[in-house]
């Protein structure tokens, strides 16, 4: 992989793709390891929503569990960014690696795939962070989602807002980023370095390298403060995980991988 300059690195506009899925479920951890574990190929999408609808999630009812499929499988984990997502985590799933390591990589997913979740944890929750305060409630949450709402010409009913704003923070807890029940707080940062590496390894393969890769702005949902992925990548370095070389303005970051299943095989390699 060739060496890239260092450069400043533009903030991603704000988007106004935004939709109110988050209210019918979270995270859906679970159910989208489930889904993952057993879906096949995207060319038989028809056949397989009837194999998961009738035998794997043991939702109560059949809409329940055709509704979970619609609204958070499909869109986060096979029409999605990256397109067909599932397969990236269905090798980590295949190896049986730790749910910790995995926990991450759905979350990477997840929050890519959901605008609203995306722009909140990367606008109003890193700056909370920053600050004194690291107690976060639903009356922090509405404002912010009403105001990006109206700045993107949306109008929703108060049951849906209040819905969505509870679905993002349910979702942040299940993952880890907030922790509590009635009162939630910011969690302290962590992710597995063989967790990182992974989520730097597909974004590579995005082609995005170098210092692109060393300031991607993803690295904001996991409340990175400034130096915090630099870090991450000398560690995932002295772990063998990759090689990371920082020298005046060039950075150079190489994988031992060329497939998901090789740095998947690197991983496991790591936590044995």
């Amino acid at each position: 992989m060739l060496a890239v300059m260092k450069k400043e690195v533009k903030e991603n506009p704000v988007r106004c793709g935004y939709n109110s899925r988050l209210q019918k479920g979270g995270a859906l951890f679970e159910d989208m390891r489930l889904i993952v574990r057993n879906w096949q190929n995207e060319r038989e999408e028809n056949r397989q929503k009837n194999i998961v609808i009738e035998n794997i999630l043991g939702k109560n009812t059949r809409s329940r569990a055709l509704d979970t499929l619609r609204r958070a499988f499909l869109p986060r984990f096979v029409k999605g960014r990256p397109a067909n997502a599932w397969k990236i985590v269905r090798t980590l799933e295949d190896r049986n690696v730790p749910v910790d390591l995995l926990r991450p990589v759905y979350y990477w997913i997840t929050a890519r795939n959901e605008p609203l979740l995306y722009d909140f944890v990367s606008t109003k929750l890193i700056d909370l962070g920053k600050s004194n305060s690291q107690r976060i409630t639903a009356l922090d949450v509405y404002p912010w989602l009403k105001s990006r709402l109206a700045d993107c010409g949306k109008v929703w009913s108060e049951s849906v807002t209040v819905k969505v704003v509870r679905g993002m923070l349910a979702t942040l807890r299940d993952f880890g980023i907030l922790e509590g029940v009635a009162k939630k707080r910011i969690a302290p940062v962590y992710i597995p370095v063989e967790s990182f590496a992974y989520i730097a390894f597909v974004i590579d393969r995005e082609g995005v390298t170098g210092i692109n890769l060393l300031n991607h702005p993803d690295w904001s949902l996991f409340l990175f403060s400034s130096g915090m992925a630099e870090n991450m990548f000398l560690e995932a370095d002295r772990n063998g995980l990759l090689r990371f070389q920082a020298a005046g303005n060039i950075v150079r970051i190489e994988f031992l991988a060329r497939s998901y299943e090789e740095m998947a095989d690197v991983i496991v390699t790591r936590t044995h």
